[in-house]
């Protein structure tokens, strides 16, 4: 009984929500004039003509609506292959799919059928909410879609809409943008090529044999589409290809990309960051939706530092051509990105800040630092600086630049110097799995610690990280302890002039405290030593106001890095190579480079003009948390020396022991040094009797001269593998 009410209260519901869904020729399509660009603003308020800020827009929307005649069965194939090869069975929706996206809660993309996605993107009201809602709204348009409208009409609309990546909305304008001929003249390869790039339309905006997705595209996807290829031609034989055909289809080489931004090259990188961060941080909206439903993006980027971004590597000598110049300057009170520096394409060069990825050398000793400070570890504690050194699970001793020693030193002299011996005891006793959740905690990406390296090699910086990733976390220690996502997108309206709330706003606006207030201001203390008496001199900036950071070089100098900050902006510089061969500057051969030497000087460079007019604030001081624990290697024993035996012992004790010592023994081959009754005439060092002997001491080997604060230490400070310092 029960179960029938069931059945029927579901069925009743069902044809409310039919008779409530308008037909097909009363729905309210977005018209062509509808669909309109988005404008990306720079940071502050819009000018007085509301264009005054305006940093770029996606361009008119480039879309030219064809008759599905003209279409061919190439183009037809292709995409049906890669979207749906059961279009024509199943015109409507898929039931299958679309429970499991309902019961996933709606997610994109999730069981969506073409009549779907044709929904979202011609009518009004279906491409904003990611809702159970919206999901069911969307399917009882489909299922009416289905049943009024013929499947090459639903097709035709479809592929007229759909948006394809470089600034084409239709097969028509994409055919154009890709292969440079009308879509009328794709063959098959072509066709297959328009259909694949359907999902991630930015991503494969440009293919190159050597691009970031190309593996993924050029492989598995592709093995993909000739399967399904196949598979539509058992389905449709008008359609697809024989299974033999399609595995011998050839990945077809698109004509370049050269995008109106590419004058600039700025604005190009800006445009993929913001399409970047639009799709990681706000639910349902996605590149194809930025280029062509007429948003209104405010960015936290600013004009005047994203070119003194670019500007202050200008500071160094030239250097290879394939040097990746990396800046990433980071707001700690807000998270807020203020300036990167892209590189000089967009099309063909990843992003060097955002995207690049190299290894962090020394700049990860702060981590290191945190934890053991958390961990009730103090800034007195004492560590053994002297090198080389051999560590548990290390095949090979751990050095210090130019196999320096530096005796007993505590955090401070360690990290001033970045000495590496001390801070791989550091890790020992810390955990690396402690301090690359700490690192996670303070803003860097948790991909870069998923690396199968995982010893206490670590603490010199073996994980790949980029300059976002850095400076975001080391603006952690700048907002003592406060740590918050980092973003540029500040603001995200809609065509109708709505607020858009991203799915990290909490989080943002409340912070999330990883550090102590404590544990901040003595991480921070302990890196205005870097700067004031260590190696990052050249960090230093022209007002003298506070700076703390860390200098970073990774062994061949394969990367050179700064990573720095002031109260109010934390900044991260590195400098690597997109061939991952050590940096060389023009010329010069096998000069050697250091962060403290280069980095740190596009660093001060830049900040020297982010700081411009900018109050003059003090670090918190130093609270010295924790207890002074002792590293120190345990003394080893003195040696106590014996009366030298006599042959036989004596069968009878003497009857008084005597008060005076007994006399020299006869024989000198029976005295020891350091017996009091014995008498040398003369110290012969070569007889073993006289081991340690004061007048047998070789005299202490000098150190190394103190290579002193103008010169990157930590650039000196080498290890054997894998890093530098």
């Amino acid at each position: 009984m029960t179960f029938g009410l069931l059945i029927i209260a579901g069925v009743a519901t069902f044809a409310v929500f039919y008779a409530l869904t308008p037909d097909a020729d009363d729905l309210n399509h977005q018209a062509e004039s509808e669909l309109s660009a988005t404008q990306i603003m720079w940071a502050g308020e819009e000018g007085d003509e509301g264009e005054g800020n305006v940093a770029l827009t996606t361009g008119e929307v480039n879309r030219i609506p064809v008759e599905f005649e003209e279409i061919p069965d190439s183009v037809v194939s292709g995409v049906l292959a890669a979207e749906q090869h059961t279009f024509y069975d199943e015109p409507g929706i898929s039931l299958t799919g679309t429970m499991r996206a309902v019961l996933s809660g709606g997610e994109a993309g999730g069981g969506s059928t073409i009549t779907q996605q044709m929904a979202r993107n011609y009518y009004a009201g279906l491409s904003q909410e990611q809702t159970i809602q919206r999901k069911i709204r969307e399917i009882f348009i489909s299922i009416k879609l289905g049943q009024q409208l013929d499947p090459d009409q639903i097709l035709e609309q479809y592929l007229n809409t759909i948006y394809f990546g470089r600034n084409a909305s239709g097969v028509e304008a994409a055919a154009q943008a890709y292969f440079d001929k009308p879509v009328s003249e794709l063959d098959d390869a072509e066709g297959a090529f328009i259909g694949l790039i359907i999902q991630q339309p930015s991503a494969f905006a440009n293919p190159t044999p050597d691009g970031p997705h190309d593996k993924v595209m050029r492989g598995e996807r592709w093995e993909y589409l000739q399967q399904q290829l196949g598979e539509l031609n058992k389905i449709e034989p008008d359609l697809g290809l024989p299974p033999e055909e399609a595995n011998q289809l050839e990945f077809p080489e698109a004509v370049d990309y050269n995008p109106e931004e590419a004058g600039d090259p700025k604005l190009g990188y800006i445009n993929n960051a913001v399409i970047n961060e639009v799709e990681r941080r706000y639910d349902g909206i996605n590149g194809a939706d930025i280029a062509t439903k007429g948003y209104t993006i405010k960015t936290s980027l600013d004009e005047d530092l994203m070119v003194a971004a670019e500007e202050a590597f200008e500071v160094l000598p030239e250097m290879a051509d394939d040097t990746m110049r990396g800046l990433t300057s980071v707001d700690p009170a807000t998270g807020e990105i203020v300036a990167f520096n892209g590189g000089p394409n967009p099309v063909e060069v990843i992003n060097n800040s955002l995207t690049h990825q190299t290894q962090a050398g020394s700049a990860y000793k702060p981590f290191v630092l945190a934890t053991a400070l958390r961990d009730n570890i103090s800034l007195n504690s004492q560590f053994d600086g002297d090198s080389p050194q051999e560590f548990p699970g290390l095949q090979s001793p751990v050095q210090n630049a130019g196999d320096q020693s530096y005796g007993d030193v505590d955090l401070i002299q360690a990290t001033a110097d970045s000495i590496n011996t001390p801070y791989v005891e550091l890790m020992v006793q810390t955990g690396v799995q402690n301090v690359d959740q700490l690192a996670v905690d303070m803003g860097v990406n948790p991909a870069r610690t998923e690396t199968s390296l995982q010893g206490p090699l670590v603490a010199l910086g073996t994980h790949q990280v980029n300059t976002l990733d850095m400076a975001s976390a080391y603006a952690t220690f700048a907002a003592q302890g406060q740590q918050r996502p980092a973003h540029m997108i500040t603001e995200l309206r809609n065509s109708k002039g709505e607020v858009i709330e991203p799915n990290d706003a909490e989080e943002i606006e409340n912070g999330t405290e990883v550090l102590s207030s404590g544990v901040a201001a003595d991480a921070t203390h302990a890196m205005t030593q870097v700067v004031e008496n260590g190696g990052g001199g050249n960090a230093a900036l022209p007002d003298g106001r506070p700076v703390a950071g860390k200098t970073g070089t990774s062994s061949d100098a394969v990367s050179a890095w700064f990573v720095g900050y002031t109260p109010q902006l934390s900044t991260s510089v590195s400098l690597s190579r997109a061939s991952a061969e050590p940096l060389q500057v023009s010329g010069q051969g096998n000069m050697e480079i250091f962060g403290g030497t280069t980095s740190a000087k596009v660093w001060s460079e830049y900040m020297a003009v982010a700081m411009e007019g900018k109050e003059v604030r003090e670090f918190p001081p130093p609270q010295f948390v924790g207890e002074e624990q002792n590293y120190l290697p345990t003394p080893e024993p003195t040696e106590q020396p014996t009366e030298a035996p006599t042959e036989e012992p004596t069968e009878a004790p003497t009857e008084e022991p005597t008060e005076q010592p007994t006399e020299a023994p006869t024989s000198p081959e029976d005295c020891h040094w350091l017996d009091p009754n014995c008498e040398q005439e003369e110290i012969d060092c070569e007889d073993p009797q006289f081991e340690g002997h004061p007048d047998c001491q070789e005299e202490d080997p000098a150190l190394p001269e103190d290579p002193g604060t103008d010169d990157d230490r930590e650039g000196n400070n080498s290890l054997i593998r894998p890093n530098r310092e």
